[in-house]
C-alpha cells in the first residue's frame, strides 16, 4: 500500500519536519491549482493526492502533542 508507506515516513518526522512538509505541500498545491485554471495541469489526480497529503500531516501534527500528554 502506497499511503501506508506514506504514513510510516511521516510518523518518523518532528514537529519541525512535519511544518517544512506541510508547507511544501501547499506551495504545491497552489501551483497545482493554478495550472488547472490556466489549463497546463496534465495529471489531475495529483491535486487529490496532495490534498490527501496535506490532511495526512495536519492529523499527525495535531495526535503527536496528544502523544506526549498521554
Amino acid at each position: 500500500m502506497k499511503s501506508t508507506q506514506r504514513l510510516s515516513d511521516l510518523k518518523v518526522m518532528t514537529p519541525d519536519q512535519l511544518q517544512d512538509r506541510l508547507l511544501s505541500l501547499k506551495k504545491e498545491q497552489f501551483n497545482l491549482r493554478f495550472q488547472r485554471a490556466t489549463g497546463q495541469l496534465e495529471n489531475t489526480a495529483r491535486v487529490r493526492e496532495v490534498r490527501k497529503d496535506i490532511a495526512r500531516v495536519r492529523t499527525l501534527q495535531r495526535q503527536k502533542p496528544a502523544e506526549a500528554k498521554a
